[in-house]
């Protein structure tokens, strides 16, 4: 009786302090997702208020959170958009692995971590954060833009490859032989691909079966079906957010619509309490002592996604704003890199490497809402700039011009007089 009160006590006050956190970045017109780290901090491990009670509770609603807002991405888009998508925008998948997984490799190296540790946080720069993405896409309202559907792509891309990569470092850290490895990669490739050839394939059966004019039943089913896909998807070393993506991809018409006005307060709460839950197991006193690696391997692969953004959204012949959007919506990092530190620190690879991968995650994804709203304000500002000079110099070109012929002209006008 007891430990439930303290329960209660504890979840309504993070609810209630999250509601408070809400409304002052509504106020500031600011994502919330960086006050609800801080409050993470505040209530987590090191922190001024400690949770116990409440803390596992927390973090099933953490993958909750996660779950449903891929959902909800997933939500806005057809099957036909993601194959298409995919289709022209592979290459900048290839980019994209190469410009953020090398910094977090060579670091890696540099500090004398070794291979393993190499592939590890390769990973972990590599990725951004489905999640905190989703959320700031929808916070800013920009879900319709036309870049949105670029930076979708890249992040369904990373998902899927997560189906490759998380195998394949399981068994690194493992020590598994050629064999048992290769087994497991079959098997999560497998089920990645049976997974969206169902969501293709079969998506308007799939939208029939969950119809109904029931707003209660339409919610139980869809939310039902999202978390046993998820769940299996996860069992089967799948992500479980390719899984609810697909979920929502396959869904289509009244019932997406439908949907989405039913489970958007169900997102925004379990959302915020992943934001939450990545804080509380955020030990304040580790950071200090990785804080220049990790500021400085955030700088380098912040303006690596930037680029890479950028470079996607012109492809796709997006104009240069949506381009500068697309590059600073991509910069945040979080649940994939924490769970791949994770594993690493769990099989004592290096006993920095977590510390270092929570604070360069802490970092980016506090810093990324940040330039997904600024980053193509700040590139227009310093346009307009680089426009003005040239256009400055001309006018006192033309001015020193104008100046000389003058002064020549007046020369030849008292020519005559001088003679």
């Amino acid at each position: 009786m007891h430990s439930s009160a303290i329960f209660l006590i504890e979840f309504g006050a993070i609810i209630l302090a999250l509601g408070l956190l809400g409304r002052v970045a509504g106020r500031l017109q600011f994502s919330p997702i960086p006050l609800y780290l801080l409050a993470g901090l505040a209530f987590g491990k090191g922190g001024l208020l400690p949770l116990g009670a409440s803390e596992e509770f927390v973090a099933i609603g953490a993958e909750i959170g996660v779950i449903l807002l891929l959902l909800m991405l997933g939500l806005e888009y057809t099957a036909s958009d993601l194959v298409s998508n995919l289709k022209t925008q592979y290459p900048a998948g290839l980019v994209d692995a190469v410009l953020n997984a090398t910094p977090g490799a060579v670091l890696a190296l540099l500090m004398g971590w070794g291979p393993v540790a190499a592939v590890v946080l390769a990973g972990v720069t590599w990725v951004s954060s489905s999640g905190v993405i989703a959320k700031v896409l929808s916070d800013l309202g920009r879900v319709g833009n036309r870049e949105t559907p670029v930076i979708l792509s890249i992040l369904v891309l990373e998902d899927l490859s997560m189906a490759v990569y998380l195998p394949i470092i399981t068994a690194l850290l493992a020590g598994a032989g050629l064999a048992a490895g290769s087994i497991t990669l079959a098997i999560a490739l497998g089920v990645a691909g049976l997974v969206l050839l169902l969501a293709v394939r079969f998506g308007r059966h799939l939208s029939r079966f969950v119809s109904s004019d029931d707003p209660e039943k339409l919610l139980l089913v869809v939310l039902g079906l999202t978390l046993l896909v998820a769940g299996v998807a996860q069992q089967l070393q799948v992500s479980a957010a390719v899984g609810a993506f697909l979920v929502g991809i396959a869904l289509s018409g009244e019932v997406a619509e439908s949907t989405h006005n039913l489970l958007t307060p169900l997102r925004d709460l379990f959302a915020a309490m992943f934001f939450v839950f990545f804080g509380l197991h955020t030990n304040a006193a580790d950071i200090p002592p990785v804080l220049l690696p990790a500021l400085a391997l955030a700088v380098v692969t912040a303006l690596t996604k930037v680029a890479t953004g950028y470079w996607a959204a012109r492809r796709a012949g997006i104009s240069a704003k949506g381009c500068w959007r697309a590059g600073g919506t991509l910069v945040a990092r979080g649940e994939f890199s924490i769970v791949i530190a994770g594993l690493a620190v769990t099989a004592g690879v290096n006993p920095a490497l977590g510390p270092l991968a929570t604070a360069y995650v802490l970092i980016l994804v506090i810093l990324g809402p940040l330039t997904a709203r600024y980053t193509e304000p700040i590139a227009r500002r310093f346009t307009r700039r680089r426009e003005a000079v040239p256009a400055s110099v001309a006018v006192s070109q033309d001015s020193t011009a104008t100046m000389t012929s003058a002064s020549d002209t007046a020369a030849d006008d008292q020519a005559p007089a001088g003679r």
